[in-house]
């Protein structure tokens, strides 16, 4: 996904810290020391607890054991309790909708009707199948280790969850015939995330049209692709959301010489603030929008409410009917 270009900091701007004209220039903003980056292991711990999750479903569906055989016979049968579903059941080679929905699949009647609002969190852990698991652990190692690397577990576990928190609730919103399950939302969290801290901290990238360009084609081909038949959309673009506003208010870089001239600089001259004006302006924005955003979900939420009431043409963003398929 060419993290690489993403995250090529430039240094044009450090100049020699014992020149006092360094302290004057208005583009130089101080970033981390790249050569001392966190080690990553939050990342890890959420793919290891997904894959471990997938395993403890396969195991609770035991597909020889409760398979009527109307849909055919399980798929990969020597695995025994861990063979998959029918291909006519589960084309993603995994569990039953009905395990998925035992264990934690988001499924807008429970959540509103039987008070399981822990739904809105247990689907993120849960993955359709096989195929469904390795897709998103793949992109969950790409693009979350290196954001870890970079900001720390605690900022990237906040965006993680609340972004998979978000897409979770526009889902249920928008989607109330079917069950949802899948990290999709999370992950488009931290592409949001990324590219907010692309905008925050604009003036500190070696490449900025380069990393702009590469990163608004990895989002657009994603939420391209979520337009197809049988993907949760919403919770990608709830999930996106989620993350793009969290990247602003958790994500900026201080200002360079922000560090420096409490120890090098003499009482007589003012002190810098630590962040740009704009960037203080986006960080409030940005609460003010989360805030409004999530109590307005909830309220639509739980009154039982259905987003397509209130728009009338969202439903294309989830799914485009052509002559080749339709949106169910």
């Amino acid at each position: 996904m060419a993290e690489e270009d993403l995250e090529s900091r430039g240094r044009s701007g450090a100049k020699n810290r014992g020149n006092d004209n360094s302290h004057s220039s208005t583009s130089s903003y101080r970033t981390e020391d790249l050569d001392t980056q966190w080690t990553s292991w939050l990342v890890p711990m959420f793919v290891v607890a997904n894959i471990a999750m997938f395993i403890v479903v396969m195991f609770v569906n035991d597909c020889p054991k409760n398979n009527s055989g109307v849909q055919g016979k399980c798929v990969a049968r020597f695995l025994g309790k861990f063979s998959f579903e029918p291909l006519k059941e589960n084309p993603l080679f995994g569990a039953s909708s009905s395990t998925l929905e035992k264990l934690g699949a988001l499924e807008w009647t429970k959540v509103v009707h039987k008070h399981q609002e822990w739904r809105l969190f247990t689907c993120i852990w849960l993955h359709a199948g096989v195929i469904h698991l390795f897709v998103n652990m793949l992109s969950l190692i790409f693009v979350g280790i290196r954001l870890e690397q970079q900001f720390g577990f605690v900022r990237v576990g906040i965006i993680y969850l609340f972004s998979g928190l978000g897409g979770s609730v526009l889902s249920t919103l928008f989607i109330q015939n079917n069950i949802s399950v899948g990290a999709s939302g999370a992950l488009f969290g931290l592409l949001g995330a990324m590219l907010s801290e692309l905008f925050t901290n604009w003036t500190i990238y070696s490449n900025k049209a380069a990393a702009l360009l590469t990163l608004l084609v990895i989002i657009v081909i994603n939420l391209g692709i979520g337009i197809l038949p049988l993907v949760d959309n919403f919770a990608h673009i709830g999930g996106f959301l989620t993350g793009f506003l969290l990247g602003f208010v958790l994500l900026p870089r201080p200002q360079f010489g922000w560090v420096d001239q409490h120890i090098n600089l003499p009482a007589s001259v003012p002190i810098k603030s630590k962040f740009k004006p704009y960037q203080y302006f986006l960080w409030l924005l940005s609460i003010a929008l989360l805030t409004a955003g999530f109590v307005v979900a909830f309220l639509m939420l739980f009154r039982g409410e259905n987003g397509n009431d209130h728009c009338h043409w969202c439903h294309y963003l989830n799914c485009v009917p052509t002559s080749k398929w339709d949106c169910v």
